[in-house]
């Protein structure tokens, strides 16, 4: 059976001496691998769509249980090849990358995951770019990194618990990694030791969390409230994997 979708190439395999087993977020069939055959042959018919970030119309041969379906076709729809020109934003795209792949199971369509990390790339995009008027000058690679780390863990159930203390819902501050929440200091006698998240950086939290997309480049937080939510959000992703992000690592180094 043929199918068709857009799809944005999250990562290559080698296979062979010429194939590839190529892992897709697609529109329409959420994350998916697909074997591809002759990529990298010089003269392949698949050219350069199967790099990293690619958004592509893809078609695929194989019925709905078929583990590894074969890739018959990639048409660029876009690029991304500004991000990939500049190492710092690569690694940024990578770092989200890296978290959906872990996050997400293989074959579940989510087409509102696939639309943030399309939007989110193209911020990425105008920021990498060098044809000055599209520039966000007030927002940083940062800045889109910990909003799209936000969404997508809402979006997939593991979210922070931000909104007041997990067993008594009385405000508070401390957030607990091995709890996943944030826990108040009359509940927290028993629990390991906290982050300590300022009101600042909760307030960002739930703007980032909430905000339309389409306003979001009205949030402009220092890099100090960005930075103590990142230390969260990497933390809880940590404990979540039960491993840190490789690509994180790489980008701080």
């Amino acid at each position: 059976m043929l199918h068709r979708t857009e799809a944005i190439v999250l990562s290559t395999t080698s296979f062979s001496e010429a194939d590839l087993i190529v892992t897709f977020l697609t529109s329409g069939h959420g994350l998916l691998k697909t074997f591809a055959k002759g990529p990298r042959k010089t003269k392949s018919r698949f050219g350069s769509s199967l790099e990293p970030l690619t958004y592509s119309k893809i078609s695929f041969w194989g019925r709905e249980d078929t583990n590894l379906p074969r890739l018959i076709q990639s048409d660029i729809i876009r690029p991304f090849q500004p991000i990939r020109d500049r190492l710092r934003c690569f690694l940024g795209a990578a770092e989200m990358i890296e978290l959906t792949s872990g996050l997400l199971p293989e074959r579940e369509p989510n087409r509102g995951i696939f639309n943030l990390l399309i939007n989110i790339l193209n911020r990425i995009e105008e920021g990498c770019s060098d044809t000055g008027g599209s520039k966000r000058p007030h927002n940083t690679l940062e800045h889109y990194i910990t909003l799209y780390k936000i969404r997508l863990l809402d979006m997939v159930g593991y979210g922070p618990g931000i909104d007041g203390c997990a067993r008594c819902r009385a405000t508070g501050y401390n957030f607990y990694i091995s709890h996943g929440s944030i826990i108040c200091e009359a509940c927290s006698r028993d629990a390991d030791a906290p982050i300590r998240l300022s009101p600042g950086a909760i307030k960002l939290y739930r703007a980032l969390r909430t905000w339309d997309l389409s306003k979001i480049d009205r949030i402009r937080p220092s890099s100090e409230l960005l930075s103590e939510l990142s230390n969260m959000l990497d933390n809880h992703i940590q404990y979540t994997l039960a491993k840190p992000l490789r690509s994180r690592i790489l980008r701080n180094s």
